[in-house]
């Protein structure tokens, strides 16, 4: 069946959570907790009911008006197991329909391995085993790099060290559910379009910082993936000329300049912090308010603001939303980031809101879920035969039929 994208599909993802938290409501319940027109979800109700996802219940009991039709899942909400891949740890959550974090785990990982495929195997096999009581409707997988499509999976990506390796194949034969692999901020951009401050705008922009730095693009109310998925890797576009080397093997990209790598080794050099020492004391020093620790980081703000506000001008976005585990050391960005953010934009777009979000690192891994919420209808072409095989489990369609 041809689906539209963006908004719409969006919205069906969110019925469905919402259903699978609520156990039942009336179309305008969803109207109302959706803020969408009644009309619109009586229509998008129709199809849910039409594809098998929603059944009619009994009627809801009556104040003196006109009872309601109650709606409830098809079959009863499965979960949903997310998880992010770093070099050196997976960060996993297990979750609800609605994005409502059960549980979560932290686990050590060397993706620089010659056994980093069996080892990850072994990791969300031992988390996803941990709860058998309710049905599992499948994986998603964040990385940071590019991956050709969701429901395929092959990740190219310079942090870990990975080159087209087929991920997504691999964890789907072995753990026998469906599973979508995603860079891991467009994997978060999902789930802030579905469940965050970009649930009520169709344009907006995911910038993250820490580790690495990147952005997630939605647009129409779709992320934009570009032609081999890696759209959004502003981390790699050059800034200085025979700048400091990059881990993508060029010289002077903004992430070699603001990642968190680059912030630790001018610290280190500069004798702030000790030759072994994380960015986590250099923060440290910052909000002791040490100057030279709190000049790194603003330092670090400056060509921040300048490559957000290029994006801004060229995607013309509704708000910019920033996260990352950087964020926690927001307050020191922020003077550097906001001075040259909005002086680098025209007038008539000096006012875009920045929102910057409160930081875990199970955000990551809850993008990650994100993908097998959203994936009955998210970007059928990415997703594939991986999200037609979650759309199977939500309507209790035998295993057979789809392929497993």
């Amino acid at each position: 069946m041809a689906r539209p994208s963006g908004n719409a599909d969006v919205t069906r993802s969110a019925i469905l959570a919402f259903l699978g938290t609520s156990g039942s409501a009336s179309r305008a319940d969803l109207a109302r907790a959706l803020e969408v027109s009644p009309a619109l979800m009586t229509q998008l109700v129709k199809d849910l009911l039409a594809d098998g996802l929603v059944r009619e219940l009994a009627m809801s009991p009556s104040s003196g008006g006109r009872p309601a039709r109650m709606l409830g899942l098809a079959t009863a909400a499965g979960r949903v197991v997310g998880m992010k891949v770093s070099k050196d740890h997976v960060a996993f959550v297990e979750t609800e329909l609605s994005g409502q974090v059960v549980r979560a785990d932290s686990r050590a990982f060397d993706a620089s391995s010659v056994t980093s495929l069996s080892d990850l195997v072994a990791l969300v096999k031992s988390f996803v085993d941990q709860d058998r009581n309710t049905p599992l409707l499948g994986v998603g997988v964040g990385v940071p790099g590019s991956v050709d499509a969701q429901g395929s999976g092959v990740v190219d990506s310079s942090l870990l060290g990975w080159r087209q390796v087929p991920l997504g194949a691999v964890l789907s034969r072995e753990l026998h559910v469906p599973v979508l692999v995603e860079n891991n901020v467009n994997a978060l951009a999902v789930a802030e379009r579905l469940y965050g401050s970009g649930r009520k705008h169709s344009e907006f922009l995911v910038v993250t910082i820490g580790e690495g730095v990147g952005a997630g693009f939605v647009t129409g109310g779709a992320v934009v993936r570009g032609s081999r998925g890696g759209a959004g890797e502003i981390g790699h576009i050059p800034a200085v000329i025979d700048g400091p080397l990059c881990t993508c093997g060029n010289h002077g990209c903004i992430e070699a300049l603001i990642g968190e790598r680059a912030l630790v080794e001018h610290a280190r050099e500069s004798g702030l912090i000790a030759p072994d020492a994380t960015i986590t004391a250099l923060q440290e020093h910052a909000d002791a308010g040490d100057p030279l620790a709190q000049d790194i980081f603003r330092g670090a703000g400056q060509p921040l603001g300048r490559t957000v506000a290029g994006l801004v001008q060229i995607l013309d976005p509704e708000i910019v939303i920033v996260s990352g585990e950087g964020t926690r050391a927001w307050r020191h960005w922020a003077p550097g980031f906001e001075r040259s953010f909005r002086a680098a934009l025209t007038a008539d777009r000096r006012s875009i809101p920045v929102i910057v979000e409160s930081w875990d690192d199970e955000a990551w891994a809850r993008g990650a879920a994100a993908l097998v919420a959203s994936a009955p209808f998210y970007s059928e072409e990415s997703s594939g035969e991986q999200g037609r095989r979650v759309r199977a489990r939500l309507t209790n369609v035998p295993a057979e039929v789809v392929g497993q």
